[in-house]
């Protein structure tokens, strides 16, 4: 079974992170919601951060503004991971330019409509 972390995954289900995680799980995906404010995102255990992660990740979907998302790239770099995904609105060229600098290779996509969703079906 293939895992994304949802890094900025909501409890509210109108936003963005909340479908990603609703569209990830309906496709058989394993989901580690990451929001260091919430316990629990539908049904599912909360992650403070990157580094509490169990392991390597097959993706990494990043749902945050640009100048939160800086603060996650260092803990990226350390994760074991196969794709980054910088969803449309969390992107800057500060961050793509820092990420690129980590060593990193983000992709401007939208996360939910990567894995076959439509974020207007939640």
């Amino acid at each position: 079974m293939p895992t994304v972390a949802v890094v900025g995954a909501s409890s509210d289900r109108r936003k963005f992170g909340n479908k990603a995680v609703r569209a990830y799980l309906r496709q058989g995906w394993t989901v580690y919601p990451v929001n260091p404010a919430a316990d629990r995102i539908e049904g599912l255990s909360c992650h403070a951060s990157l580094r509490e992660l169990p392991g390597h990740v097959d993706r990494v979907a990043l749902y945050l503004p640009p100048e939160k998302g800086l603060g996650i790239l260092e803990d990226l770099v350390a994760l074991s991971h196969d794709d980054f995904l910088i969803n449309p609105g969390a992107e800057s060229e500060e961050l793509l330019a820092r990420a690129r600098e980590l060593g990193l290779d983000p992709r401007l996509s939208c996360a939910i409509l990567e894995v076959g969703e439509s974020p207007a079906a939640y």
